[in-house]
């Protein structure tokens, strides 16, 4: 009877040992699971940055690009969008800085030529723009969908402090032409209104060394165009009797 009762007894130890043993197996298997899972929410999964930074999200941006392995910053969508140009696109300064402080390309073009810097400076993104020319740099080789640079249609459309921006910078041509000959001075007369305020950008250009000669793909001027439209004030500036 002892014998039995000491069989038992044995039997009973190794039972415990095996389930104890396997407890700490699945145990131990559990963390690693969960180490993995950990893992993987770490990785950067493509379009989330680009979401993301469309959602105007700004926590969103700053935990994926602070959080996850492997950020591609200049990720692109099916329009060649990065996040920064979509930021630009939102007039979202804080996500747009944010994103050029941890490295983003402002020279990236999207299908139709556009890049985040001739973005900014065509349409009027002023604090964006101040920061790229601070802090980055311009590919100047690169033009927009017109040839131009970021200074004609910066001009052409009224943005007279991204005009004073880029006329203070060095890599900008004040005298490039697009591909219809124009010059941000042929523009601001050419396609614009006149009004005081293109009179101003007009006066920044031709301060700042604009060539009032220069012809564009039709052998006009700019003082050619202003004859046309009659506008005195702009004749005046560009015969120089102001």
């Amino acid at each position: 009877m002892k014998k039995v009762f000491f069989v038992i007894g044995i039997l009973g130890v190794f039972f415990l040992a095996a389930c104890q043993s396997n407890s700490s197996n699945q145990s131990e298997n559990k963390n690693e699971g969960d180490g993995k899972m950990e893992k993987n929410n770490k990785i950067f999964v493509s379009g989330t940055l680009l979401k993301a930074a469309s959602d105007g999200d700004f926590s969103a941006v700053k935990n994926i690009v602070e959080n996850q392995d492997n950020v591609e910053i200049d990720e692109q969508n099916e329009q060649g969008e990065t996040p920064l140009l979509i930021a630009n696109h939102k007039n979202n300064t804080e996500i747009a800085i944010y994103l050029m402080k941890n490295g983003a390309n402002i020279n990236i073009q999207d299908e139709i030529s556009d890049s985040p810097f001739l973005y900014a400076g065509a349409q009027g993104k002023t604090a964006i723009l101040r920061y790229m020319l601070e802090n980055k740099t311009p590919d100047v080789k690169k033009v927009n969908r017109f040839g131009g640079n970021a200074l004609i249609p910066a001009a052409e459309k009224g943005h007279l402090e991204n005009v004073k921006l880029l006329l203070n910078h060095p890599s900008t041509d004040i005298n490039h032409q697009n591909n219809f000959g124009y010059t941000a001075l042929i523009e601001a007369v050419a396609l614009t209104d006149g009004s005081k305020l293109y009179q101003q950008i007009v006066t920044e250009l031709l301060s700042g060394g604009a060539d009032k000669n220069l012809r564009d793909n039709s052998g006009k001027t700019a003082l050619d165009y202003a004859k046309e439209k009659g506008n005195q004030a702009m004749i005046d500036l560009l015969s120089g009797n102001l």
